[in-house]
């Protein structure tokens, strides 16, 4: 049976299966601790009855007045794991937290070509709030979509109302 559990410390040295993915973001040791130290409630983990860790959700709450929101920072499962519903487990605790947390909607990035989680997050009730060009960098440079799902907080669903056009990173609010 499938654990969902706060990320730990020494889950760091054990996640290499999920980050070795090319469609996965990876980052420095002091991000994810910075990660952990601030927003530990936002930094869970999918673990196996075996121990291996099968993917996690990084995230934090930030912003102000009806922009406070819950961002997801990172998801992402090990493929041998994927379509067993685990990312849509793990959005749901972060969505949870922040509904706790009284924020408007929660927010994430994905790369425009990642049509697989494009429809995922769709299906989870996320829509396209805007495209910004070159937000992934790489070899060649990649737009993401800003994707957005209101909570109850946002009545009137504002900030799901999409920007016609697209921003660059330096745009982002």
């Amino acid at each position: 049976m499938t654990t969902i559990r706060p990320f730990r410390c020494d889950d760091l040295f054990k996640f290499n299966n999920v980050n070795l993915d090319p469609l996965t973001e990876t980052y420095g040791l002091p991000f994810y601790m910075q990660y952990l130290a601030h927003w530990p409630e936002y930094f869970q983990v999918a673990e196996s009855p075996n121990g291996q860790i099968m993917g996690y959700i990084m995230g934090k709450a930030e912003g102000g007045g009806e922009l406070w929101h819950g961002h997801v920072t990172a998801l992402t499962i090990a493929p041998e794991y994927r379509r067993l519903g685990l990312a849509g487990k793990l959005m749901n605790i972060l969505e949870e937290i922040s509904e706790k947390k009284h924020c408007y909607f929660v927010d994430l990035f994905v790369r425009v070509s990642n049509k697989v989680a494009v429809e995922m997050y769709n299906k989870l009730g996320y829509a396209v709030y805007r495209r910004v060009i070159e937000y992934y960098s790489g070899e060649v440079d990649e737009d993401a979509f800003d994707m957005r799902k209101a909570l109850s907080r946002d009545i009137e669903k504002k900030s799901m109302v999409p920007i016609p056009h697209p921003v660059r990173p330096e745009e982002l609010d």
